[in-house]
Order: structure tokens, then C-alpha cells, then sequence
């Protein structure tokens, strides 16, 4: 069965050919020895290098989970009827990957990788677009004769899995510890019973931080006391405002999952409640993948029961609502309370988070820092004692004078 077709340069040989065929009829048959015969032995042989060939067996490495935007070296190696046999017939293909919506792949100029197949490997970047769990395969082999006059598109059945994670933002530390270290502080406050070294995490304070160890370890490392690692379980309970929106899942997945693992990442055990069901996650590497397997693979829906749980998610289309501990605020405002101006963490802004944090309009600090009041604004003192408070006229002090507004990088700043 005739499965193999010609190339560009094999319709030009051709052409030549039956050019050279007619001029033979009409001048002689010098011309026929000269180009019609090499042309007509060419094609011959292209054709029956091709159409001979059998599709080779394969393997794909390079495939684990990534969050959306991230992209993994994908290598395929192909192989004869056992696994590391050698290929019966080698020949050079373009080599591409079907790829489920939501994966794209990288490939050279040709749109495909250029290889030999049974020589070596080909090697592509695939791309997470989409969250969700995504299938590859089969794989796609256009095979070309040595002269490249003939091609024939073979198909490999391999096939593959993976998750591509959602994305993760940046949880502000004074957000993640008033849903657990309340416990913590009352159980120790004078923190002398000490427990473990562990690595420095984004809001530890620098008090905690252990020199010695640091200067061993070029790296920071920081305190960690018995009281900080006695803590309870956070539950989290996530749903979309309207059950058919897609993209409101996307915002909940990210919105869950950011929470979820800043927890984990502090030693914090999660129970997570979503539409496409629950998982109770340990910190460590296992428990933080069930976590973000979870949060991939679930779609819109209402969130039930979430009274039950220490903290609420109501996820719409460009925002999602947090509800914990008597306090609401919007996955928006954590990240501009996150990231300062020029993208300057927080942390590393002037923002001390371990002082107190308000919640409720009115409270204050002194010494410059900043307050975060329920509705996620921010209030900064003047660095006295007098206590600010947030308002729609603007800030006021304990005298009754309106203070002028100028914008910072982290809000409004009072002067």
C-alpha cells in the first residue's frame, strides 16, 4: 500500500524526470542516461527505504508535575521490541507530541525535532498553560529517506500523564500565623523550651536566627521552639460563587493551594475541602503534592459546610474572598500587602511581622510599622504613641486632626 509521499525536493526530482522523459522521445535517448535514469533510481530507492520502515517502540522521561507558566525538558528515546534494544532500521524523522489543550510544546523551526531515530533522543520543552491533569501521546515520527525525496508518518502509541499545578502567590506571614500561633504564644510565651534548627523561612524573625549554624551552612538558619511546632490543623473550605464558572476555579485553585502550602511550609498540617473532593495534607514533600493535586483537578462549585472550617474561600472570576478567624479579606489585597513597590517583599520592606497584628478598624501600633485592619486596608503610625485609625475622611489621630494622604509603594502613608 502506497503510504508514503513526496517531498518538495522529491516533486522536483520528479519533475526533472519527466521533463528529461520527454525530451528523450523528442531529441534521443542520451539525455535518459544522463538525468532520467539517476532520477528514476533515486526516487526508487527512496520510496522503498520508507515504505519498509516500522514504527519503533518509546519512552518518555522528563515528565513531572509543574505549576502553570513553568516548562520541563521532555526527552523521548526510542527503541526496538524490549526496552534498550536497538531500533531494527534507523532513519532520520521531524518528531512531534500530541499534547492534550493546556500543554504546548517548544520544537525548532521546523516545527518538530529533527532527529535519528535509533541514534539518539529527541528532546523537546513542554509548557503548562492550564491547570488540570493533561495526557501526551501519542507521538508522531515523519520519516524521510536519506535524500529526503520521500515522507511517511508513522504514529507511536506511547502515552503519558501529568498535573499541571495552578498557580501559587505569596501568603503574608502575618496572615498565615494568626490562624495558628495564638496557641503557640499562650502555650509558651516565654519561648525557652527550644526544639529543632530548621532553614529560614520568608517571616521569621531575625532574632531566631542561629549564627553559628548560618556560618556552618551558608545558608540562614533559624530557632525553633517547642511552643512554635505544638500547633493544631488549619481547615480550609473553598468553593466558586457560581457553579458553572470555570474561571472562578481557576482563581480557587490558586487561591487554596497558596494558603494550603504556606501552611505546610510552616510545619502546619491542612484539611482541604474543595468541589472535586478533600485531602488531609502533612507537611513534606507528599502531603504538599496530594495538596496540589487537589487544587488541579477541581472545577467550580458551592462550598459546603463552611462554618466547619477555620478558613472559608469564595472564589469568583478575577478575585476570591477569605474568610478566617472573624476577619475577610481578598487574595488581592494579601498579595499587594505581600509585595511592596519595584515587587520589594514585604518582608524586606521595613514591615516587622511579628509585631501584632490589628484586627479591627481603629487599632494601632507605634513605631512606624504597619497595621492591616479588616478590610484589608493599611494604617501607618507616625512613630509615636498616638493611634491611627482608618476611615473614609482620610487618617485621623487621638486629637481629631485630619492627617494628608501620600501614595507609597505599600498604600496610603500618613504624615
Amino acid at each position: 500500500m502506497f503510504d508514503a509521499s513526496l517531498t518538495r525536493r522529491g516533486r522536483v526530482v520528479l519533475g526533472v524526470c519527466l521533463v528529461g522523459a520527454v525530451m528523450t522521445v523528442a531529441v534521443g535517448g542520451r539525455s535518459l542516461n544522463a538525468v532520467v535514469l539517476p532520477g528514476v533510481v533515486a526516487l526508487a530507492a527512496g520510496y522503498l527505504q520508507v515504505s519498509r520502515l516500522e514504527p519503533p517502540n518509546a519512552r518518555r522521561s522528563g515528565i513531572t508535575g509543574g505549576h502553570v507558566g513553568e516548562a520541563r525538558a521532555v526527552r523521548i528515546d526510542f527503541h526496538g521490541d524490549a526496552p534498550g534494544s536497538p531500533v531494527e532500521r534507523r532513519f532520520v524523522a521531524d518528531v512531534r507530541d500530541r499534547l492534550d489543550y493546556g500543554l504546548e510544546a517548544e520544537y525548532d523551526a521546523r516545527g518538530g525535532t529533527r532527529t535519528a531515530v535509533g541514534d539518539e533522543a529527541a528532546t523537546y520543552r513542554l509548557r503548562y498553560v492550564e491547570r488540570g491533569e493533561r495526557r501526551l501521546g501519542p507521538v508522531e515520527v515523519t520519516a524521510t529517506d536519506v535524500l529526503g525525496l520521500f515522507r511517511r508518518r508513522l504514529t507511536v502509541d506511547v502515552r503519558d500523564r501529568v498535573v499541571a499545578y495552578p498557580r501559587l502567590y505569596a501568603i503574608p506571614a502575618w496572615f498565615r500565623r494568626g490562624l495558628y500561633a495564638d496557641e503557640a504564644l499562650g502555650a509558651s510565651r516565654q519561648r525557652e523550651e527550644f526544639d529543632r534548627l530548621r532553614e529560614y523561612a520568608r517571616g521569621d524573625s531575625l532574632r531566631d536566627v542561629h549564627w553559628p549554624a548560618t556560618a556552618k551552612h551558608d545558608e540562614l538558619v533559624v530557632k525553633e521552639f517547642a511552643a512554635e511546632t505544638d500547633r493544631r490543623r488549619v481547615s480550609v473550605a473553598g468553593g466558586t460563587r457560581y457553579s458553572a464558572d470555570d474561571d472562578a476555579a481557576d482563581v480557587l485553585a490558586s487561591a487554596v493551594a497558596s494558603l494550603g502550602c504556606s501552611l505546610l511550609d510552616d510545619g502546619i498540617p491542612v484539611d482541604v475541602r474543595l468541589p472535586a473532593g478533600e485531602v488531609a495534607a502533612e507537611p513534606g514533600p507528599r502531603g504538599r503534592r496530594a495538596l496540589l493535586e487537589l487544587a488541579a483537578r477541581t472545577g467550580p462549585g458551592p462550598i459546603e459546610d463552611p462554618d466547619d472550617a477555620d478558613v472559608s474561600v469564595v472564589a469568583e472570576r478575577n478575585d476570591a474572598r477569605i474568610d478566617a478567624e472573624g476577619r475577610t479579606v481578598r487574595l488581592s489585597e494579601l498579595e499587594t500587602v505581600t509585595t511592596g513597590r519595584s515587587g520589594i517583599p514585604a518582608a524586606d520592606a521595613g514591615v516587622d511581622r511579628d509585631r501584632p497584628v490589628a484586627t479591627g478598624v481603629g487599632a494601632a501600633t507605634d513605631g512606624g510599622s504597619v497595621t492591616v485592619t479588616d478590610g484589608g486596608s493599611e494604617a501607618v503610625t507616625d512613630g509615636g504613641s498616638g493611634a491611627v485609625t482608618e476611615g473614609d475622611g482620610g487618617a485621623t489621630d487621638v486629637t481629631g486632626r485630619k492627617e494628608p494622604e501620600t501614595a507609597t509603594g505599600h498604600g496610603v502613608n500618613r504624615r
